[in-house]
C-alpha cells in the first residue's frame, strides 16, 4: 500500500523549482534538494521517484505557471498586434524584475540539458513545438486581420518570434537596460508590420 502524502506538494515544487533555477540540474545535489524542500530522502526518493523524475515535474510545474502568467496578460489584448506585443512585454518585465539574473529555467535547461537527457530532449521539444504552434496562431490571426505582412507564411514568422523570445531570454541574463532591450523587441516586431 502505497505511502500517502504528509507534504504541500506544490510548495515542494516551488522549492525545488527555486534551486534547480539557481544552480542547473547538474549542479543541483540530492542534499540540496533535501535542505530546499525540508523532505529527507526517502521521501524525495519515494514521492518522485528519482532527480531526473522531480526535475521533469518541476519543469512541466514552470511550464504551467508561465502558461498561466501568459494567459492572464493576453486575457486584455484585442487582436494580434496587442498580443504579439503583450508577450514580449512579459518576457521583457521578466527580465527587468529577475533580480537574481537566473533567467529562464526552460531556456537554461535547454542549453545544459537538452543533448544529455532523453527524456528532457523529448521535453523541450514539445515545449517548443506548442510554442511555436500558439505564435503561428497568433501570426495568422495577425495576417487575416491585415495587422502583419504576409511577406513570409505565419508558420515562418512564428519560428522567426520564437527564436528572438529564446535570445531576449538569454540577453537579458547580462543586459537589463530596458531601453535597449525594448529596442531590440522593436526591432524584431518590425519584421511583421
Amino acid at each position: 500500500m502505497p505511502k500517502t502524502e504528509t507534504f504541500n506538494r506544490k510548495e515542494v515544487l516551488q522549492k525545488a523549482t527555486a534551486v534547480f533555477h539557481q544552480k542547473g540540474y547538474n549542479g543541483t545535489s540530492m542534499q540540496d534538494l533535501v535542505d530546499a524542500t525540508s523532505l529527507n530522502r526517502s521521501s524525495i526518493y519515494n514521492s518522485f521517484g528519482s532527480k531526473l523524475a522531480m526535475f521533469m515535474e518541476v519543469l512541466s510545474y514552470y511550464q504551467s505557471t508561465n502558461k498561466d502568467q501568459m494567459g492572464k496578460e493576453l486575457a486584455h489584448s484585442h487582436n494580434a498586434k496587442d498580443t504579439i506585443e503583450a508577450i514580449f512585454d512579459m518576457y521583457l518585465n521578466d527580465i527587468l524584475t529577475d533580480q537574481d539574473r537566473k533567467g529562464c529555467l526552460i531556456v537554461n535547461c535547454k542549453s545544459e540539458m537538452a543533448n544529455q537527457e532523453p527524456m528532457i530532449k523529448s521535453f523541450m521539444e514539445q515545449n517548443q513545438e506548442q510554442t511555436i504552434a500558439m505564435l503561428e496562431d497568433v501570426v495568422h490571426n495577425g495576417q487575416m486581420e491585415k495587422v502583419f505582412n504576409e511577406d513570409q507564411t505565419a508558420s515562418q514568422y512564428a519560428l522567426y518570434l520564437y527564436s528572438a523570445i529564446q535570445g531576449l531570454r538569454m540577453t537579458g541574463i547580462l543586459n537589463t537596460n530596458r531601453e535597449e532591450l525594448k529596442n531590440l523587441i522593436n526591432m524584431v516586431l518590425k519584421i511583421l508590420y
